[in-house]
């Protein structure tokens, strides 16, 4: 897949300690994905040094190539599984 993760993406990484390495394990063996009906999917990926915390990973799947939305870690996830 052919992707954009530059520009305000890439400063969202950098704003919220997230490493490229962590996006690139997501992008390549997600635990999880989702479609969401807005042309996005969603990667979901536990990342283990970092207190198995939940990252999901927002690209906009109807760009070509296609862009990098968001990256955060997932609150909800973490509690949902706690559980």
């Amino acid at each position: 897949m052919e992707l954009d993760l530059s520009g305000h993406f890439g400063d969202m990484l950098d704003e919220r300690g997230i490493a490229r390495d962590w996006v690139q394990r997501a992008l390549d063996a997600p635990d999880y994905t989702e479609e969401h009906d807005d042309g996005t999917r969603h990667f979901i990926k536990q990342i283990p040094e970092f207190g198995n915390r939940w990252l999901r990973i927002v690209i906009n799947i109807v760009k070509q190539p296609n862009k990098g939305v968001t990256a955060f870690f997932d609150r909800r996830l973490r509690r949902k599984h706690e559980n």
